[in-house]
């Protein structure tokens, strides 16, 4: 008997499931430099629910647009199943792409992502797959989601469209997760929805997964990587970010927090070991390097949403910064 390439064996394949329906199959579509973490993560759910109840319940199919092999964001290259192709009537389609999100949105693969919707069939995105489904005029009134790193340039490309915050959302045919560990929750939603909550709680115990609430927001703050907690610190650094077109000096910095200089100074030399206004100014031309990669934004319109008085003012600081200037850091991208 051919072994099914959907069912592997494992020691805890014991979950009695009284389920004989047809499986449900998941297309993901690789654009090229995919975050290859998000796929696996995406996928792995989905394998270890066929492992435990010994059942078909779900099949996983990898899509490039030519049916070649595609280069993810960490230099590996995934070899695919098969070239895009329609969808079956049940299946799931999932743009997936990565730290370049505009790479691969080619006439066809917007066209694929028309004509599905347009079908209707569900579709989604995987961590930047969003911009594909925005390009193709598939948002518009959806709630969705895409990785923190990319908002800000997903919000320059399509103003009229705002992402929220949440790790994933699911919001009738579209469903979408910031990429990473969120394509994990994500999946056990669906999992849980499909087949029950008992499920998934074992399915994320086998990824050794603490399921996180769908409302958590994604903190683009570098809070979390400081590892703090301060409330003041929190206030600021999330201030800052939301005034990069208009930055604020630091008196009215202060002003807002409703703290004194010398306490803001003082919170950010022990947890940052910055000054704020270093801080912030490293916090614009980080969301200027965010453009020059993830957007065709020409340097002048960079400036002005990044806060700088001109383009000179943007080249001076930030080749103090990356030791280019912003149109030789756009050519060594591209």
């Amino acid at each position: 008997m051919a072994r099914d390439p959907f069912v592997q064996k494992g020691g805890s394949a014991d979950f009695m499931l009284s389920f004989d329906g047809p499986p449900q199959s998941f297309h993901f579509l690789l654009l090229p430099g995919t975050t290859m973490l998000a796929v696996a993560a995406a996928i792995e759910p989905l394998r270890i629910a066929n492992q435990l109840t010994r059942k078909q319940l779900y099949t996983w199919h990898t899509m490039t647009e030519d049916g070649e092999p595609i280069r993810c964001s960490n230099g590996l290259r995934i070899i695919p199943d098969e070239a895009m192709r329609p969808l079956p009537a049940t299946g799931l389609g999932f743009v997936c792409a990565g730290v370049e999100p505009e790479r691969g949105q080619s006439p066809s693969v917007l066209n694929w992502v028309r004509r599905e919707h347009r079908f209707g069939r569900s579709l989604g995105g995987i961590c930047t797959g969003a911009f594909a489904l925005a390009r193709s005029g598939i948002l518009d009134g959806v709630r969705f989601t895409l990785h923190w790193e990319n908002q800000a340039g997903f919000a320059e490309a399509f103003p009229s469209l705002e992402p929220t915050q949440n790790i994933y959302e699911s919001d009738g045919r579209i469903t979408t997760c910031g990429g990473g560990n969120a394509a994990i929750d994500m999946m056990l939603a669906l999992i849980e929805t499909r087949h029950g909550s008992q499920l998934a709680a074992m399915v994320a115990d086998m990824c050794i997964h603490m399921r996180a609430d769908p409302r958590a927001p994604q903190r683009s703050a570098r809070s979390i990587a400081i590892g703090s907690r301060n409330p003041k610190l929190l206030a600021a650094i999330d201030i800052m970010q939301d005034s990069i077109e208009e930055p604020l000096n630091c008196r009215d910095l202060c002003q807002r927090l409703g703290t004194s200089r010398r306490q803001l100074e003082r919170l950010f030399k022990r947890y940052v070991e910055e000054a704020p206004m270093t801080y912030y100014m490293n916090l614009r031309l980080s969301r200027a390097s965010a453009y020059l990669n993830e957007t065709n934004m020409p340097v002048a319109d960079i400036a002005a949403a990044t806060g700088f008085s001109n383009t000179s003012h943007l080249a001076r600081k930030f080749r103090e910064k990356y030791g280019a200037s912003p149109h030789s850091y756009r050519k060594a991208w591209s």
